[in-house]
């Protein structure tokens, strides 16, 4: 869903209007508030805000098990390394 002109609104306005603008969102819509002539704040329903999170997190998820699925990939192609080695290389090299 996009934002329209007429979903940026001022803050002083929204103040004016809370109730009014709240019945909007719960209907579907979204606001934008600015202050200042900036974006500050939006209002959303908070269920889509739980729907945005929910995305966010299964986004995150699916990073983890493609990450995981490299990491599988380089073990079974060989190029690995002992943990102990490598953390004693780095601390080497960081110390030179």
């Amino acid at each position: 869903m996009g934002i329209a002109a007429s979903d940026v609104i001022p803050l002083s306005h929204a103040r004016a209007n809370f109730s009014e603008l709240a019945e909007e969102v719960k209907g579907g819509a979204e606001k934008i508030i600015t202050k200042n002539g900036e974006s500050y704040i939006a209002l959303i329903d908070a269920q889509r805000l739980d729907y945005y999170h929910q995305l966010e997190r299964e986004r995150i998820h699916l990073l983890l098990i493609d990450e995981a699925g490299k990491g599988l990939d380089d073990v079974a192609a060989g190029n690995v390394k002992d943990a102990r080695s490598a953390i004693t290389a780095i601390k080497r090299r960081r110390s030179a």
